[in-house]
């Protein structure tokens, strides 16, 4: 018998390192499987592109490799399921000069501006994951039950990674809203139409789309890399993405590790009414920092930002790194008490959560010139 115990032992830890490895493909911190490679962007070179792959323009190292984080990991705790009802239906749209934001789990946020309806990084799978049997598993079901979703106009993708690009639910939700646009950075049309996808949109950063006849999406730049194999590597771009219109400016990060993009989204579209920024997935911090932002960095976020409201996401839905289910959370509460009575103000509202964000007192919207997709 024990002999038996014995011989499962490498077995186990043979598992425990593959899914771990799963993890790193889907949650955007490592390799990925090599037979999942998607195709990658062939185009001109830019200060970001050097003509077979994309740069961040902030370079960061990671202080260490894969197999030692693997081998030396210490996961904080999280909760095998959470049985938890669903949030209620949000509304079917709101006016102009309206904005609300919903969170539905990880990633997913729906935004309603300017009578719009957007989706971000929408998923729905039970895994995170390129295989159906291995790979992160959802802690708790979606906030807001898919049948419940109002009709969704758009839905912009940070990049190509398992956690944030999930096929399954992006044909689901072209099946329900047949005109659905779908935004993506470069490079990644061609795999997603080989999915069967439609009315999909190309963006590189600082590119301005029109969304409606006052509402104008643009790609903003981030610090993070792709892949959905090992041979596809930043073969694709990541971004995150800004909404301008009559309800003001609204910002969304997807994946990102610290750098002045924040300071420079500032710059370019003066304060934000809302910024939606990641906070998990950042432990341990030698080897999670050049992709992913802490607590503590996404409170400077907002800060860099001029953002009246934030509101944290991508934490308490997939486990993918060390920090445990609440650590996030916990940790922003830190960031923010540090700050005392300077603290920008934030709202971390519950899985299936929406709230009206206030207008903001003599706010403008200069007009930005739109590229036509």
């Amino acid at each position: 018998m024990n002999k038996v115990s014995q011989s499962r032992r490498p077995l186990r830890r043979f598992l425990s390192v593959l899914a771990g490895v799963l993890a790193l493909s889907v949650g955007g911190v490592g390799m990925g499987g090599c037979i999942f490679s998607a195709p990658t962007w062939k185009g001109p070179k830019s200060d970001h592109f050097d003509g077979k792959r994309f740069v961040n323009l902030e370079p960061r190292e990671q202080q260490g490799s894969v197999l030692k984080w693997q081998l030396n990991r210490d996961p904080g705790p999280w909760t095998e399921w959470h049985d938890v009802p669903p949030g209620p239906p949000p509304p079917e749209r709101v006016g102009r000069g309206g904005l609300r934001v919903t969170f539905i789990n990880h990633a997913t946020v729906l935004l309603q501006l300017d009578g719009l309806n957007i989706l971000t990084d929408p998923i729905y799978s039970e895994r995170c994951s390129p295989v159906s049997f291995i790979g992160p598993k959802r802690v708790r079901p979606p906030g807001i039950r898919f049948e419940d979703l109002p009709s969704i106009d758009a839905v912009v993708l940070s990049h190509n990674h398992y956690d944030h690009m999930d096929i399954a639910t992006l044909r689901r939700l072209q099946e329900k809203f047949p005109e659905v646009r779908i935004f993506a950075g470069l490079g990644n049309r061609a795999f997603l139409e080989d999915k069967g996808l439609r009315h999909v949109t190309e963006v590189d950063w600082w590119q301005a789309f029109p969304l409606s006849p006052e509402v104008t999406l643009v790609s903003a730049r981030t610090q993070h890399f792709s892949n959905r194999g090992l041979f596809d590597r930043n073969g694709t771009l990541w971004t995150g993405y800004v909404f301008r219109g009559p309800h003001g400016t609204t910002y969304f990060a997807g994946d990102t590790g610290w750098g002045r993009q924040f300071a420079e989204t500032r710059e370019r579209f003066g304060p934000i009414r809302l910024a939606v920024l990641p906070i998990g997935a950042y432990k341990p911090e030698w080897f999670m920092s050049p992709v992913h932002i802490s607590p503590h960095e996404a409170v400077r976020a907002s800060v860099d930002l001029g953002a009246r409201y934030s509101v944290p996401i991508h934490y308490g839905t997939f486990s993918l790194a060390d920090d445990g289910e609440m650590e996030p959370l916990e940790d922003l509460g830190r960031a923010l008490t540090e700050r005392g009575e300077t603290a920008p103000e934030w709202w971390v509202l519950g899985f299936g959560e929406g709230r009206d964000v206030p207008q903001v007192v003599g706010a403008s919207v200069p007009v930005l010139p739109v590229t036509t997709p």
